[in-house]
């Protein structure tokens, strides 16, 4: 298994980066609050958000008005890379449509075949399809939302709610569940796609 992290200009995360065999993309202004921290053995971006040149030098700088985000071009370097499991840090907080466009990278990963998961202070985010499952997850909140189209749960363990058999875009319904076991599985209908989110504390 081959393993990227992307590092994002958002809300620095602050905990340890276990970057042991991954091979780390750094984006523009990520680079303030990642070096130092992390190894990084590449930077991506038009670097707009910095005075100076990162180590080690960008191959390219690519012009501030463009076509793709920063974080969009870093992830299909990754992924041309040969990556299968991707971790992002920093793409919370600051401008809430960069949140919400970080969020779209999620889903394109899981298009192309590679796990991608956004991991935030307080939660750790990924789109998902067909058979999921979750290991040390008890006492955990649990959010599943609609992703790409209605989501049809087939089948659901480890939760204190069942899950509906389908939430459609507009439904809450799927927010807030408790994991009661240590372990649980989540089933999605074939071609559909849920947002999954778990909250890192307790209840």
């Amino acid at each position: 298994m081959s393993k990227g992290i992307l590092l994002l200009n958002g809300e620095p995360y602050l905990e340890k980066i276990d970057a042991e065999g991954a091979f780390v993309t750094c984006c523009d202004g990520a680079y303030e609050w990642a070096k130092g921290r992390v190894k990084i053995d590449e930077n991506v971006g038009d670097f707009d958000s910095l005075s100076y040149i990162p180590t080690p030098p960008p191959t390219e700088i690519y012009p501030s008005e463009k076509d793709f985000t920063d974080g969009e071009i870093a992830i299909r370097k990754l992924i041309s890379r040969g990556v299968d499991e991707i971790e992002i840090y920093g793409a919370g907080g600051g401008r809430e449509d960069h949140f919400l466009g970080n969020l779209q990278l999620l889903y394109y990963s899981l298009k192309q075949g590679v796990k991608a998961k956004i991991i935030t202070q307080n939660s750790i985010i990924f789109a998902a399809s067909g058979r999921v499952e979750f290991n040390g997850v008890k006492g955990k909140t649990f959010s599943v939302l609609p992703f790409g189209g209605k989501v049809h749960i087939l089948y659901g363990r480890g939760f204190k709610y069942d899950y509906p058999t389908s939430l459609s875009y507009g439904e809450c319904r799927g927010i807030s569940n408790i994991c009661i076991e240590d372990n649980g599985v989540l089933e999605i209908a074939e071609g559909e796609t849920a947002l999954i989110i778990i909250n890192r504390g307790r209840v």
